[in-house]
């Protein structure tokens, strides 16, 4: 069995800072990981990989330091790594990014693919289940269990007020939950041997998009506008008993309308 984990890095701090022009993350200086639920995917993979024998591949789309969260998946496991870099590519969308991915998965060859949920820095979610379409696979989303007999995967997925249980045949891609796993640490002999180990580079000289189909020339979706949210809270403490209370509350909600 081949597994796909599609990994991402995204910026570890809360204080990014935003291009107003372009409408993306400036990562320049910024202590970048690998996107939390990501790891939760590469998690299933190497239980996978324990388990059944399989294959781990690790896939990350990004700048060259890149690179470093693929070192962290070998040092946890995985079996070989591949960066996905060109200039051309830089301020893809989610949908763009996604057909850049699936073309990659098509070159590689695959059994069952797993990504996160979302990752941190764009919290669309969106990446994973579009990437399953490009390849006319079936996808669940929201994962928090899974389990493979054969030629089948079995599933629980948490929605917003119900648990699912669900199945599908391989090929398929599954996005994980932080609810799935506790990811492992790097070992010791890992870390050690990580850096000896081949990424391999794949670049638009592989894949041969044109200019106008990637990038930010690619991408429909256009950042209209780029803004820090202003936090501006008021608070007013009223010390009273219970019914004064309950009478003073009804007061305030009429007059802002609330009630």
């Amino acid at each position: 069995m081949k597994v796909i984990v599609f990994a991402k890095q995204v910026p570890d701090t809360s204080e990014v800072k935003i291009d107003k022009e372009k409408g993306t993350l400036i990562r320049d200086n910024v202590s970048s990981i690998m996107n939390p639920e990501d790891k939760n995917a590469l998690e299933v993979a190497l239980r996978l990989k324990e388990q059944l024998g399989a294959k781990v591949i690790v896939i990350t789309m990004g700048p060259p330091s890149a690179e470093e969260i693929l070192r962290e998946s070998y040092a946890m496991g995985a079996d070989m790594c591949y960066l996905i870099t060109d200039p051309l590519f830089a301020g893809a969308d989610t949908l763009v990014t996604s057909k850049i991915l699936a073309k990659a998965a098509r070159l590689i060859g695959f059994d069952l693919i797993l990504t996160g949920r979302q990752a941190i820095d764009g919290d669309t979610a969106q990446v994973g289940v579009e990437l399953a379409e490009h390849l006319g696979i079936p996808s669940i989303a929201y994962v928090i269990d899974i389990s493979i007999n054969e030629k089948r995967v079995f599933v629980k997925r948490e929605l917003d007020e119900k648990i699912e249980i669900l199945s599908t045949e391989l090929p398929c891609l599954i996005t994980c939950s932080k609810e799935i796993n506790i990811p492992r640490y790097m070992s010791l002999s890992g870390i050690f041997s990580c850096y000896s180990k081949k990424i391999v580079v794949l670049d638009n000289k592989v894949f041969g998009f044109k200019k106008e189909e990637v990038g930010l020339l690619g991408s429909p979706t256009k950042v209209k506008k780029t803004f820090t949210k202003i936090v501006n809270k008021k608070c007013e403490i009223v010390e009273t008993d219970l019914n004064e209370g309950i009478e003073k509350i009804e007061e305030i909600l009429s007059s802002i309308g609330g009630m």
